[in-house]
């Protein structure tokens, strides 16, 4: 508040100013010292919402900075679970396939897949197992 007060002591400062100016010049300078007050009450609008953008993105960083850290719903136990079940379903089949092919080989590298991906999984959802913490927005600006 003090800082508005301030620029709205400097305008009635500068309007003064202008108003004496013209009584001194005369009317053939109105337009010319109307011009040059609007331009300075221009300048401090453009400056206050500078300032107020600047002050809104700030805060939108920092909540999303906030909710980046946070866990994400899609990262829950029902997911984990699910994908987990779902891994199993399809491991039978792709188990048959695979040994009925290639025999242990193809054993192998069938649950080699569903291992892989199941790792990748636990990975993505929760890295603390794997010694890395969640990327956060703040890590993308320093890449």
């Amino acid at each position: 508040m003090t800082e508005t007060n301030g620029q709205d002591t400097d305008l009635k400062k500068e309007l003064d100013a202008t108003l004496q100016t013209r009584r001194e010049l005369g009317k053939e300078y109105e337009s010319a010292l109307i011009d040059s007050f609007l331009e300075k009450v221009d300048q401090r609008i453009d400056g206050t919402v500078e300032r107020r953008v600047r002050r809104l993105l700030a805060e939108q960083q920092m909540a999303a900075a906030r909710d980046s850290r946070s866990p994400k719903p899609t990262d829950s136990f029902g997911e984990r679970f699910g994908f987990g079940i779902v891994s199993l379903v399809l491991a039978v089949p792709l188990s048959g396939i695979g040994g009925g092919v290639a025999g242990l080989s193809g054993l192998l590298v069938a649950w080699a897949g569903i291992v892989g991906v199941n790792v990748v999984q636990a990975a993505r959802t929760s890295p603390a197992l794997f010694g890395r913490r969640r990327r956060t927005s703040e890590d993308a600006w320093e890449d």
